[in-house]
């Protein structure tokens, strides 16, 4: 799993970039990745270079944009003039049945501006080492 808080130069995409080759058997690529794309928020109406960057990265992992169950905005500006958005989304293992979808929980974000995400992963007996 790989969580990740994107600053706003997306400094970690060239470190993600450079030791890759060195991450294996990576399922879930989450967090504030503070990209705004038209591929996670419809309404947002451009796109951005740094996505193409992130979808290769992603791509590389195995992983795909996983489908979010609920369709809300998962930042929300403090600023009345500035519009929500979504910088918040998951990229999880690529057709799995397992991993599918996620959900946003934007009414327990109370003093943060940004949402959970909530996902639930099924853990089957026989993948469980007794020690």
């Amino acid at each position: 799993m790989i969580n990740i808080y994107f600053d706003n130069q997306q400094s970690i995409l060239k470190y993600l970039q450079d030791i890759k080759i060195n991450l294996n058997n990576v399922i879930i690529m989450t967090d504030d990745f503070n990209i705004r794309n038209n591929n996670w928020n419809l309404s947002y109406l451009h796109h951005s270079i740094y996505a193409n960057t992130l979808m290769k990265l992603a791509d590389f992992f195995g992983l795909g944009l996983s489908i979010l169950v609920n369709q809300v905005s998962t930042q929300y500006a403090n600023n009345p003039n500035d519009s929500n958005s979504v910088i918040d989304f998951m990229f999880l293992t690529a057709n799995s049945e397992k991993f599918n979808n996620y959900s946003i929980i934007p009414n327990l974000r109370s003093f943060l501006d940004h949402t959970l995400l909530t996902i639930s992963i099924i853990i089957n007996k026989e993948f469980i080492q007794d020690k």
